[in-house]
């Protein structure tokens, strides 16, 4: 009964007082999911590679928000940049409230100076969200006595169940040697209205992420006739998405085939969680886990939250040329 109660708090309040501001799903193994944090890391890579990311938040109120992502990207040597698909889906509210986004994105890339690179993208996508209207609980359809559930309601059916609207993001990407790299975003360039009610303007805010890291190279050659990479990697992520404000601290260390990290995330009101995470390399492949631990004051009730991510490096297909792949994390 309690986490019905939650439920109906976070999800109906909202659109009974006709105030309900879309917000992006978040990720914390961002550089896991490069096309979702910038446009421009499509082809970062230079060969071909696949992502599969999947995150549990709040698991303590039951299937809160669960959310999915697959990308695929490439760098394509006759366009002189990286192409990518990405495609996102959320499901909040124990699937009552459902997003789906799917986006192409264009990333050129050159040489500003022998050491720094620079890659700029557009990303044009569909974004859509659908309500279940007929799932809901209403505080007027609970019996105070006895908490049964009858089907009637004085709150007005949304005019639209389902929005769907084209959605434009744009970022840069800089790198200087294998050592610091950061990028801009901006996504919902056009901020459209994604509102279940005709009555009320529910736009989709822009976006703005700023991430900056450096890799810090501490050993080469591992004594196996091979290099294994032994390093560090601390990195900055700033976000803001209306009156929502995020800043990530922490760094990775990297001692092949592992990488490990640790992060602190403040949502500027209030600190938010501290985020271990692991992972594993082992040829192409890369997993990696990580676990929001909240410090919040929704701690006791949210159970945090559980984030798996999965790459797949492919072999390249055409000879490299002018450019080379860019050293940054994969978690």
């Amino acid at each position: 009964m309690l986490r019905r109660f939650f439920l109906i708090v976070l999800f109906v309040v909202p659109l009974v007082l006709g105030k309900v501001f879309a917000q992006d799903p978040e990720f914390s193994q961002f550089y896991a999911n490069p096309l979702y944090l910038n446009p421009a890391l499509a082809g970062v890579t230079i060969c071909p590679k696949a992502n599969a990311n999947y995150r549990n938040q709040w698991p303590g109120i039951g299937k809160s928000f669960i959310t999915y992502n697959v990308s695929y990207d490439q760098y394509v040597n006759f366009l002189h940049g990286g192409l990518g698909i990405i495609l996102t889906a959320d499901r909040a509210g124990n699937g009552n409230l459902n997003t789906t986004a799917i986006s192409l994105m264009y990333a050129y890339k050159f040489n500003l100076t022998e050491h720094l690179q620079a890659s700029g993208a557009l990303k044009v996508g569909y974004y859509q969200r659908t309500l279940v209207w007929e799932n809901l609980i209403f505080g007027d359809q609970i019996d105070p006595l006895n908490g049964n559930i009858n089907p009637y309601t004085k709150d007005k059916a949304p005019d639209n169940s389902t929005i769907g609207v084209p959605d434009f993001s744009t970022g840069i990407f800089l790198a200087y040697d294998d050592l610091i790299y950061g990028g801009i975003a901006v996504d919902h360039l056009t901020q459209p209205d994604v509102g279940f009610y005709a009555s009320n303007n529910t736009p989709l805010f822009m976006k703005y992420t700023v991430h900056v890291g450096s890799v810090i190279n501490l050993h080469k050659n591992g004594g196996t006739g091979e290099d294994r990479e032994f390093s560090i990697s601390p990195n900055i992520l700033y976000q803001q998405q209306f009156q929502f404000h995020q800043l990530n601290i922490g760094l990775y260390v990297t001692v092949d085939p592992f990488i490990g990290g640790i992060w602190f995330r403040h949502n500027f009101e209030n600190a938010d969680a501290v985020i271990p995470m692991i992972g594993l390399h082992y040829k192409s492949l890369r997993i990696g886990y990580s676990y929001d631990y909240t410090v919040s004051s929704l701690r006791s009730a949210s159970g945090g939250a559980h984030e798996v991510s999965a790459s797949w490096q492919f072999p390249c297909l055409e000879k490299r040329r002018h450019l080379r792949a860019i050293k940054c994390p994969r978690f």
